[in-house]
């Protein structure tokens, strides 16, 4: 197979290498965006102190999901990601309902990180400067300085993300440094967290909600197979390192947390000051100036995680509107750059009218707009992942290729039974993720599965209507 570009228009090739997509990727995840905003909740509302091996089996979970869809992306070289997977695996209407899931999912889950950037940055930018401006008009004018560096050519943005990435891994690192050069806390370096009997327990389905929220984003690797020099080797070997580095960092760095506390105090702290659980302790074993650097670095981190997104919803985008699926206009490049520029745009006018929107509705950025908007995107993006799993085998059973049965069929089948489980657990603890609201329980969770619904029915509209286009969907480019 020997599918060539439509138009000839492609992404700036050869132009990441393997640490640059593992940069996007970790960067799109937010470590510290993840510990310090989701590990007391998840603490709190979770399995309490078994979190960290929750960690661990989410991981393995992925780790799994990641060999077949790795195996798959040795012949798939298409910035649409799943959409592409999807419907070269099983056909095109699931493909695009797989793609305008993805679409919402990830633009939803960037609207809620804009709003844990409005508090964050509004806070900092007062403590800074005095400065006072409401979190909504923060964001807003933050969203036209994400654009412009989305707009930028992926080298740029790969170095400055990989140095505001290992900012944060370096002040989680000395964290972790200073619980261990202690000795842990009253209770020592104990492995309870990682017990089983702490692990499996009944609250394990609602610790799940927030540890999948926790990995969302590594999937994105894939994204990047335009770009990336030598995509059959470097895909693959991104994915694996992104999910070994991200279970290792979120289950070690929560265990040295309990530890650090102690586990009846850990207990105690995140159900009742959660806000302040990392900085009290960080200034306790490393120094004040740590909790001051964590603060900083977390707005730089939510800034490299809505960056990241950004740049994924872009070639999602574009992918689409390469392929006549959408307006083409998404697919227009920046003459120098060499970036979806018409589909950033489109993206920051979207974020702009849903910050303003919820500003002038006074909207709770932490309470109200990120559960919100984050609900609909940890249930579309388990979903997407749930197909891609499953695409895997469908794409192998008709042809081995060069994968080997636990790739083509064990790794990813297992992966999909267990992602299934994952999303009837979200499905049925969807109420620590809308707030216990009634009327969203129901009706986010719902929407998600319409828009799905509506992508299918669309690709077979176009299966009728345009039928040129619908056959050209989801093109492997120049097959690896």
């Amino acid at each position: 197979m020997d599918l060539h570009p439509h138009d000839g228009i492609t992404l700036r090739k050869n132009a990441i290498g393997l640490l640059g997509v593992v940069f996007f990727v970790i960067a799109t995840n937010g470590p510290l965006t993840v510990l310090m905003g989701a590990v007391p909740s998840a603490i709190t509302f979770g399995n309490g102190i078994g979190l960290p091996g929750v960690f661990v089996l989410i991981g393995l979970i992925y780790l799994l999901f990641s060999v077949g869809f790795a195996a798959m992306a040795h012949h798939i070289k298409n910035a649409g990601a799943f959409y592409a997977y999807v419907s070269n695996g099983l056909g095109h209407p699931l493909g695009v309902g797989a793609a305008f899931m993805a679409i919402t999912a990830y633009a939803s889950l960037n609207l809620a990180l804009y709003g844990m950037f409005g508090f964050f940055g509004s806070h900092l930018l007062t403590r800074i400067t005095g400065l006072e401006l409401p979190w909504w008009v923060v964001c807003a004018v933050f969203a036209i300085v994400v654009h412009f560096f989305s707009t930028r050519n992926i080298q740029f943005n790969g170095k400055m993300l990989g140095t505001l990435m290992l900012a944060e891994i370096a002040i989680i690192l000395v964290f972790d440094a200073g619980v261990f050069n202690q000795g842990g806390g009253p209770d020592g370096l104990t492995l309870a967290p990682f017990a089983p009997s702490n692990v499996f327990v009944p609250a394990l389905g609602s610790a799940i909600v927030f540890v999948i929220s926790a990995f969302t984003g590594f999937e994105t690797a894939a994204i990047y197979a335009e770009e990336a020099r030598d995509a059959k080797r470097t895909v693959p070997l991104a994915l694996y390192i992104s999910v070994i580095v991200i279970m290792t960092l979120y289950a070690g760095s929560t265990w040295l947390l309990i530890a650090a506390y102690g586990i009846e105090e850990a207990l105690k702290t995140a159900a009742n000051n959660p806000g302040e659980i990392w900085f009290t302790m960080s200034t306790k074993l490393v120094g004040a100036w740590s909790a001051d650097v964590m603060d900083v670095l977390m707005t730089t981190s939510l800034f490299a995680a809505i960056l990241s997104f950004q740049n994924t919803l872009s070639r999602y985008l574009f992918s689409l509107g390469r392929e006549g699926v959408i307006w083409r206009g998404f697919a227009v490049l920046h003459p120098k750059q060499q970036t979806p520029t018409i589909a950033s745009g489109f993206q920051s006018v979207l974020m702009i009218a849903g910050i303003v929107a919820a500003g002038l509705y006074s909207l709770d950025p932490l309470t109200v707009l990120m559960p919100l908007a984050a609900t609909p995107a940890s249930i579309g993006i388990v979903v997407v992942q749930f197909l891609a799993a499953l695409a895997v085998v469908g794409f192998f059973h008709t042809s081995k290729r060069d994968a080997n049965l636990f790739q083509r069929l064990i790794a990813p089948s297992v992966s999909a039974i267990a992602l299934g489980a994952v999303l009837i657990m979200m499905l049925m603890n969807v109420s620590l993720l809308t707030g216990g609201n009634p009327v969203f329980d129901w009706l986010l969770p719902t929407s998600v599965f319409a828009i799905g619904l509506f992508g299918v029915a669309y690709a077979m509209w176009l299966k009728r209507n345009r039928p040129a286009v619908y056959q050209n969907l989801a093109r492997v480019l120049n097959e690896v």
